[in-house]
């Protein structure tokens, strides 16, 4: 059976070790940042188009009349066959 090999930045049970917590911590804030600021994006792009669709009222779009109904045909049985007595 395989085994996952280990790298030096997490100890046994595969958690963080302090070394990667050290080497990861200056970027934590920016990545927190820029986290918010993708979030906050995709947020605002979604408001905008659900604002932007839901004022659309169509009152300017001309509704046409019911189609005209052909006038109504006997209805033949399917039951009687053509040619029989």
């Amino acid at each position: 059976m395989p085994v996952i090999p280990r790298s030096s930045y997490y100890d046994k049970s595969y958690r963080q070790s302090e070394a990667l917590l050290r080497a990861r911590r200056p970027f934590l804030v920016k990545n927190a940042l820029t986290g918010v600021g993708i979030f906050a994006f995709a947020i605002g792009v979604y408001t905008f188009t659900i604002r932007a669709v839901s004022q659309d009222e169509f009152e300017d779009v001309p509704v046409p009349d019911a189609p005209v109904q052909p006038p109504h045909t006997p209805k033949v049985s399917p039951n009687r066959s053509l040619g029989s007595t």
